[in-house]
């Protein structure tokens, strides 16, 4: 079973990516790791498959480009490669339980750029995590954001995608997030007390999130202690039943 890890840069992506296999590893499952990142340096897992064997970012960066260039660049040139890849990640899933797949910093150059759509289609039902960090959480619109944002992934991608709030270890009060994350009811009201600019659409774009968003819970975790990673394992247990209720 394939498992893509997506954000945006500090989100922690790599991190859980990297201990999240450990937790699995030493729950005895076997392991299989992807890396899609082409500027990354250095990783802290051992990548079974790494775009970084076609190309980088350092390379392209030494042809001329700058670096947000070589960033697009590298992926227009991984592009004809995503039936091989996804061939590579289908071969790693028959040898593993589970594959993580990390996915770049820039979640841009995946989540809008043809490559990473293509190679999300090309596999057999993959799960999607979407992480994102507490401190982007400030004001109840942006728990209205996130949340439409994993829906907006999932559209994209056309895979099944479940919201992460990652670096729970940093977070003081958690009933403050699990309120607003989870009871839609409740963010929906408190967004009827907020200035109008930005919050009257937030308030109407919540008001129906539940009837166009398949059931999904909100999922929260510390890539740092390894907190939440059992909801993970128990999340992608339930994709693979036949019920597929995320709830």
């Amino acid at each position: 079973m394939a498992i893509f890890f997506t954000g945006t840069a500090g989100s922690g992506k790599t991190t859980t990516t990297a201990a999240f296999g450990r937790y699995l590893e030493g729950e005895g499952y076997t392991v299989g790791y992807v890396n899609l990142d082409t500027g990354v340096k250095r990783l802290p897992y051992r990548a079974d498959i790494d775009v970084r064997e076609f190309i980088t970012v350092e390379d392209l960066m030494k042809e001329g480009y700058g670096p947000n260039g070589a960033i697009v660049e590298s992926y227009e040139r991984l592009r004809p490669r995503v039936s091989e890849l996804a061939g590579k990640i289908g071969e790693l899933e028959g040898e593993r339980d589970y594959v993580l797949v990390d996915t770049p910093g820039q979640m841009e150059s995946f989540l809008f750029h043809e490559f990473g759509v293509e190679l999300v289609g090309n596999l057999h039902e993959p799960l999607v995590f979407y992480l994102f960090s507490p401190e982007i959480l400030k004001r109840p619109q942006d728990f209205c954001f996130v949340r439409f944002f994993a829906l907006m992934m999932e559209m994209r991608l056309g895979a099944t995608t479940v919201p992460v709030l990652n670096k729970l270890d940093t977070v003081g009060d958690i009933e403050h997030y699990r309120r607003f994350l989870e009871d839609m009811n409740y963010l929906t009201a408190r967004l009827k007390f907020e200035p109008p600019m930005g919050a009257y659409t937030a308030y109407r774009l919540c008001s129906f999130l539940p009837e166009v968003s398949a059931p999904v819970r909100v999922l929260f975790i510390s890539a740092r202690n390894g907190e939440g990673f059992e909801e993970i394992l128990d999340v992608a247990h339930e994709y693979r039943c036949a019920c597929g209720d995320l709830t």
